[in-house]
């Protein structure tokens, strides 16, 4: 859900214009991760980070946080270089603004500082946990089809969307996933393989609880699509849907209650967290 549209001008950082910041920054994590010896995989696990979010840090499409540079200086024998920045880091992360198309603008902050957030998925993996390659899959088969800039812009913004996991205090996160989402190779089987242990990897965060609906379900309680449901601070929860292109963020009290309802159904029906666990196990274990 939350596809990005044409009307998306700019990168994140382009936007804010801290380009030459986040750019020069990846540029030095690379050069040290690799004077170290380090695949991108390994740095990734010695700093809390999986190895596409490091990819897109090295080339300047996600913000490299604070804690991150501080854990890099000393593991990179850095120094100093890297804490130097920052101050600097704090600072464009303080002037942020939303990088998202003005239809998606609401939603896009309501996310970005909600306590808690729920998914409904049927057709693909979610944005906030897609991989850089499943995302760059799923753009690059929209019809009609996107350039290739374009495609890159939108994977920036979708890996930056995802840095509400590094956040703290935690937003509360569920998902309920059709079967049908782990079996759709998007991008190709190796593509799907990595999707899978991204999904194992955020499931097994504190605040973060992952379900899967079998496709066996005789009786499902929605049939009308996928839906996001958040609660931003001191704001009462509301409801994203988006169908076909058209979305829309719905703050109507019944409306959204309906919605509500109709997930928590839902997670009652599907599959414990740890049984969907041992689902996904199984599925990433299939050739």
């Amino acid at each position: 859900m939350t596809e990005e549209t044409d009307r998306r001008p700019e990168t994140p950082a382009e936007a804010e214009g801290t380009t030459g910041l986040f750019t020069a920054l990846g540029k030095m994590l690379k050069l040290l991760r690799e004077r170290a010896g380090l695949t991108q995989k390994e740095f990734g696990q010695a700093v809390g980070y999986g190895p596409d979010a490091i990819s897109a840090m090295e080339r300047g499409v996600r913000v490299t946080r604070p804690e991150l540079l501080e854990k890099a200086d000393e593991l990179l024998d850095a120094g100093g270089l890297l804490k130097q920045a920052i101050p600097e880091v704090r600072e464009a992360m303080k002037k942020a603004r939303t990088r998202h198309p003005e239809w998606y603008r609401s939603y896009a902050g309501l996310e970005a500082e909600a306590v808690e957030l729920h998914f409904y998925a049927n057709q693909g993996v979610p944005g906030l946990l897609q991989t850089e390659d499943y995302a760059r899959g799923v753009f690059s088969r929209r019809r009609p089809l996107l350039d290739e800039a374009t495609i890159e812009k939108r994977v920036a913004d979708r890996l930056a969307r995802q840095q509400i996991f590094d956040k703290w205090p935690a937003p509360m996160c569920s998902y309920v996933l059709e079967e049908v989402v782990l079996d759709r190779p998007t991008g190709g089987p190796a593509v799907r393989q990595r999707q899978l242990q991204q999904l194992l990897r955020i499931g097994s965060m504190r605040n973060v609880e992952i379900q899967v609906m079998p496709t066996g379900i005789e009786d499902h309680p929605n049939m009308d699509g996928a839906f996001n449901l958040l609660t931003p601070q001191r704001h009462p929860q509301v409801a994203y849907t988006e169908v076909q292109g058209y979305p829309r963020l719905i703050t109507d009290v019944q409306e959204v209650r309906k919605i509500a309802d109709r997930y928590g159904i839902m997670r009652a029906m599907a599959l414990p967290p740890t049984e969907s666990r041992a689902l996904i196990e199984k599925k990433l274990g299939e050739r």
